[in-house]
């Protein structure tokens, strides 16, 4: 990097701007050149007409200075103790942080709200500690490159421009600080909820109607706890880690993918045990209203859906059925006509009393997962000859029967399978079990009470239900709520509180860019975004002090494209500060 000036002629005076700038070597050996920080302009002249200065915060003082700064081979006419002369052969650049993303997370902080929200909740604490920034810094990190507090503490914090953006110092990633102000969340966990709610009704009109329900499980990589009341539990694992312990995590979004409200549930609790308790919340939170609720199977029970059916005014809902319920419905069903509702997607109605099943077929779906029937049923069948031409015990055989059992399952449904006792391994294709697979592949069983929907409408609601797949793919995926290393019950949730937090601007990021970048996601944009470093330019003076500038760099053309698609503007850049050596004060 070097120093440029570029003069500029203007009545009758000449002014040199300067610009820091890189040289790059590109295709074909070429050499080019690109400023990367626009330090602006400094003086020739003391003429008050046109005289360049700058507000200045020296070190110690509670106001800025307004001061002029000229090079070092233009002194001014008349000395001033407000002219600054600065040596530019000895400048320096300094301190490379990301702040691109950090700047666009509190710009998503700010635009929910929750700056004023936390700051009214989270008061200062008698030495001056800001939890309420302290809280910022954590969403904004879980939210940009998530990990786990200590590495904030270690790393992150003194690599991003948050303390420039925060206006403090190091002391928001204190370490201690960091855990105490997770103990300071969950009594404001319901007032978060309702002020989201109202903050994505005023900016983007969303509606509350139709709400997402489903849950996932996250794990922990530690011993099972002794406390008998404690959440973490073995359960059925969604994250294949049954060897660990998990809690629950229930969530409610919309089908914009804005959440409106989760919990925390024991590891080992039932997936049919949870609806009831958020049936109650929601009324409770947002009032009775006739909402949809869509839920994946396994979830309702018999007893919550007459409740549902039966409540004032009725709760209506669409829901997958188990494939037990198709078995007993299949003769009725048999005899119902297809409705074609898009291309490739066809539907059967058949009322009941109370409800209307949906039997839905999907012609892409069918060929997936035929042909993942068919590949693993070359396998497995490729191995039960190789286990037929092995000389084994009967217990050795069964042993690896039940290896292959498990990593061929579907495939294992239509094959009989005989162990004999001299260990002679029998196999055959059962054609009637695999004919009646071949019936089902592709279609799945909805139930609902919607009875005046259309088909179409009705199987578009329930697709709808990806939204919630996608935003456990963001939580344990770009937001990194998995695996858990707290070890108290306390902090464990509000390590999910921030993730959930993080989740909410991540999802409001997404609502924009539906409407304003289509096609690129948040990630996508928060990667880019973090192309933007500040850097410390040190201007040394011919007084021994130091002019400090904190410059973030100029936009790259693509960055300058999204910020214009997003209706952004970058602030602008951080007043200079006059600092004086440490071996002038002593």
């Amino acid at each position: 990097m070097f120093l440029r000036c570029y003069p500029r002629h203007k009545d009758g005076k000449t002014h040199r701007y300067w610009s820091l700038v890189e040289t790059r070597r590109v295709h074909g050996g070429r050499v080019v050149q690109r400023p990367v920080l626009y330090l602006g302009e400094i003086n020739d002249s003391q003429r008050d007409a046109w005289r360049k200065t700058i507000e200045v915060f020296e070190d110690g003082a509670a106001q800025a200075r307004t001061l002029a700064l000229f090079p070092e081979d233009r002194g001014p006419e008349v000395p001033d103790e407000a002219v600054v002369q600065i040596r530019l052969r000895d400048l320096t650049v300094r301190r490379p942080r990301q702040w691109g993303a950090c700047w666009l997370a509190c710009q998503l902080y700010e635009q929910l709200g929750l700056d004023a929200f936390w700051a009214a909740r989270l008061a200062a604490s008698r030495k001056g500690t800001r939890w309420d920034l302290i809280l910022q810094a954590l969403t904004a990190y879980r939210l940009i490159d998530p990990g786990t507090e200590w590495r904030l503490h270690r790393q992150w914090f003194a690599a991003s421009a948050m303390p420039d953006l925060l206006g403090a110092g190091f002391e928001l990633a204190e370490i201690h600080k960091l855990y105490r102000c997770l103990d300071r969340l969950l009594p404001h966990k319901r007032a978060l909820f309702a002020h989201l709610q109202t903050r994505w009704q005023d900016l983007f009109n969303a509606r509350y109607d139709i709400l997402l329900y489903d849950l996932t499980s996250t794990y922990f990589e530690s011993d099972p706890p002794d406390d008998p009341h404690d959440k973490r539990r073995f359960g059925y694992s969604r994250d294949k880690r049954s060897d660990c312990v998990q809690v629950l995590v229930a969530l409610v979004i919309t089908p914009e993918g804005f959440p409106l409200a989760y919990e925390v549930l024991s590891g080992n609790v039932t997936d049919n045990r949870t609806l009831r308790l958020f049936l109650r919340q929601i009324e409770r939170q947002y009032g009775k209203a006739e909402r949809i609720w869509l839920m994946d199977r396994g979830i309702p029970t018999e007893a919550t859906l007459e409740q549902m059916r039966a409540s004032d005014p009725p709760v209506r809902y669409l829901v997958g059925t188990p494939k037990g319920r198709l078995s007993q419905l299949e003769a009725t069903l048999l005899g119902q006509p297809w409705q074609q509702v898009r291309d490739g997607i066809e539907v059967k109605l058949l009322p009941q009393t109370e409800d209307v099943y949906v039997l839905a077929r999907s012609e892409r779906r069918v060929a997936k997962e035929r042909a993942m029937r068919r590949k693993q049923l070359k396998r497995l069948w490729r191995r039960l000859h190789q286990l037929q031409g092995m000389r084994l015990t009967r217990d050795r055989l069964l042993l690896k029967l039940g290896a292959a059992r498990q990593r061929w399952p579907a495939a294992w449904r239509v094959v009989q399978v005989t162990a004999a006792t001299d260990g002679r391994l029998i196999f055959a294709l059962d054609r009637a079990k695999l004919r009646q697979v071949r019936r089902r592949e592709g279609r799945y069983l909805l139930r609902t009470n919607l009875a005046d929907r259309e088909p179409a409408t009705l199987w578009e609601l329930y697709m709808r239900l990806v939204q919630v797949e996608d935003a456990f793919k963001v939580l344990k995926g770009d937001l990194a709520v998995r695996p858990i290393h707290h070890q108290l019950l306390p902090r464990i949730e509000a390590h999910i509180f921030v993730a959930f937090l993080a989740y909410a601007l991540h999802a409001t990021l997404r609502r924009r860019l539906r409407d304003l970048a289509p096609g690129l996601t948040s990630r996508a944009v928060l990667e880019t975004f973090q192309r933007i470093q500040m850097v410390d330019v040190h201007l040394p003076t011919t007084d021994g002090r130091e002019v400090i500038l904190s410059r973030y760099r100029q936009p790259e053309p693509e960055v300058a494209l999204l910020l214009h698609q997003l209706r952004l503007t970058l602030p602008v850049q951080p007043p200079p500060r006059l600092t004086v050596p440490q071996a002038l004060v002593t």
